[in-house]
């Protein structure tokens, strides 16, 4: 008996076996590039910890400089370029003339984001006042905007990273976008060595220069070398995109005119996901100014608050990191694969197989951060010393409590930036901007709350909480107006497989506190005893809440960890054969 005509051969795989093996391949090559930035970026970031410390003023003030780059590029790239322009740049690749659409689309991002690098860098003093709060002093200011005049140019470098990044996602190119990091953080753990010998770890236990003094320390060449190396590094990471471009086939040129109306459907979604994210940043500045004002407000109301033992907002930004690494190592590696997958459903007007990718989506994030959000809870304070082996027992332990705030928001997170990502491909962006108005006010109401009724130490947990809560804001009222949008959404499935991940999670996390208690304690032991200590929690721990979990999600039937998991598990089989 013969095939009939186009039949699928009995051992080819299905198309959804094809879909979930492309998917784990993507995910593995994310994941892997994401994973050494990520451990490359933690060393630099122990680095830095050790150079200028956390609860004191310096840490604080490199932190707002900092944070204004990454601010801008979130209103100006990460939440305009990066999400709308994927479905975009897709759609002109399908066309015959799409290249000179896409030539397009790079030069008005490139020229637009290079002017308003020099307006923002230029209004550096303004932008700090507006972060910062007032009971700064005049020198630590100084310090802020000398810190930030070499900080905010990686604005521009961020958005061609990101822009660039995304003609490589568009063409399935995955690994280059996710490895380009790594030279950033190369270039950055050189910059930090060259500091620590030229001028040595921050002393512990001597109190944080300020007034005048501040200013005699810290260099311009000082300055440079922390903050200016920062920038080298953005640079580097944008610029080293041009190669994997040139062999993949694609080859910028500068085009300024095209016909009438060719980017209108892009002017649409970015108006749109501008104004979302610039509202989303409100929350973001008004966040920062309560974080940053907790030290100062803690010394003023007890004098005898012993020195940097209050968590400001350089301890927030340390929360964040470790709380970042798990959304960026399996959340934003499945969310960058799925997205041009989705995109092709939408375009092909296949709204089934778009719910499907979603529901597979938000089942396979789920099983990972519901997982991550225990781990991080249960041995929040050992990976708060690894990450930080020069920190004070004070300073781990103020970490440690922000990063639990945050954990507990993780998977609403992860579900929020797929669901974010379907939005720009709908091309329905000013749902987005709808729906981060409550988002926005939420962190506001908490963050006001926290200052006005708490003690200035829990401020920033209570910012942390605040941003938690709004996660699950946006995913309840992003979930449900795409519900509504494509007629329904797997719910009962996705639903069934995260009280799943729960089940196998909560006494996979339980298993693992509980094994901390008898082992080395890693806030009050410092130097490398601390550290080795961290090491020992957290490879201990972690196998067994890792054995555990697995074990009972496969009691439990769930395969969703299996999907991402297969490129991996495919090589060791080969290697054992």
């Amino acid at each position: 008996m013969t095939d009939a005509p186009g039949a699928i051969p009995p051992s080819d795989p299905a198309p959804s076996e094809l879909r979930a093996k492309s998917l784990g391949k993507n995910t593995a090559i994310m994941a892997s590039g994401t994973l050494v930035s990520r451990v490359l970026g933690l060393i630099r970031n122990a680095m830095l910890v050790a150079a200028i410390g956390v609860n004191v003023g310096v840490a604080d003030a490199y932190d707002i400089a900092n944070k204004l780059p990454n601010t801008l590029y979130a209103v100006v790239a990460a939440g305009v370029i990066n999400a709308a322009l994927v479905p975009q740049i897709l759609k002109a690749f399908g066309r015959r003339d799409g290249k000179r659409t896409v030539d397009r689309i790079l030069t008005v991002g490139t020229v637009i984001s290079l002017g308003v690098t020099v307006v923002l860098t230029i209004a550096a003093p303004l932008l700090v006042m507006a972060y910062a709060p007032s009971n700064w002093s005049p020198e630590l200011m100084a310090l802020a905007v000398a810190f930030a005049l070499w900080c905010i140019p990686q604005l521009l470098f961020y958005a061609i990273y990101t822009l660039f990044g995304q003609v490589l996602n568009a063409k399935e190119q995955f690994g280059p976008y996710m490895w380009a990091p790594v030279v950033n953080n190369i270039i950055g753990i050189v910059g930090l060595a060259a500091y620590l010998v030229i001028f040595g770890p921050q002393v512990k236990g001597v109190p944080a220069l300020t007034g005048e003094a501040l200013t005699i320390a810290w260099t311009p060449f000082r300055i440079a070398l922390i903050a200016g190396v920062a920038t080298l590094g953005i640079a580097a990471q944008a610029l080293i995109l041009i190669w994997p471009m040139v062999r993949g086939g694609y080859r910028f040129a500068w085009v300024w005119r095209g016909p009438k109306g060719e980017l209108s459907g892009v002017r649409t979604v970015i108006s749109w996901a501008l104004g979302a994210v610039l509202i989303e940043q409100l929350g973001v500045l008004w966040a920062t100014r309560v974080a940053a004002a907790a030290p100062a407000a803690a010394l003023a109301a007890d004098p005898s608050t012993p020195t940097g033992s209050i968590a400001g907002n350089a301890a927030y930004f340390q929360g964040l990191l470790i709380y970042l690494v798990p959304h960026s190592l399996i959340t934003v590696s499945i969310v960058t694969a799925l997205t041009t997958s989705m995109s092709r459903l939408w375009v092909a007007n296949d709204i089934t197989g778009l719910r499907a990718e979603i529901s597979r989506g938000l089942r396979t994030i789920g099983v990972f951060t519901i997982f991550a959000t225990v781990v991080t809870i249960a041995i929040a304070p050992s990976i708060t010393r690894l990450m930080n082996p020069s920190a004070s027992p004070a300073e781990v332990t103020s970490v440690s409590q922000v990063l639990i705030a945050l954990a507990l928001g993780l998977a609403a997170l992860g579900a929020m930036v797929l669901i974010k990502r379907v939005y720009f491909i709908l091309e329905d962006a000013k749902a987005i901007f709808m729906i981060h108005i409550p988002m926005t006010l939420v962190l506001i109401g908490v963050s006001l709350a926290v200052r006005q009724y708490m003690d200035p130490k829990w401020w920033v947990v209570g910012v942390a909480l605040g941003l938690s809560l709004s996660n699950v804001m946006g995913v309840l009222l992003r979930t449900w107006g795409l519900r509504n949008r494509l007629g329904g959404l797997d719910g009962r499935n996705i639903m069934r497989t995260h009280v799943k991940a729960l089940a196998g999670a909560v006494p996979a996390g339980f298993a693992g506190w509980g094994l901390t208690l008898v082992l080395p304690d890693p806030v009050t032991n410092t130097g490398f005893a601390g550290f080795a200590a961290a090491v020992v929690n957290i490879a201990a721990s972690g196998i067994l809440m890792v054995v555990v979990y697995a074990l009972i999600l496969r009691l439990l039937r769930t395969p969703e960890l299996g999907e991402v998991m297969s490129p991996v598990t495919r090589r060791i089989s080969r290697r054992v054969r």
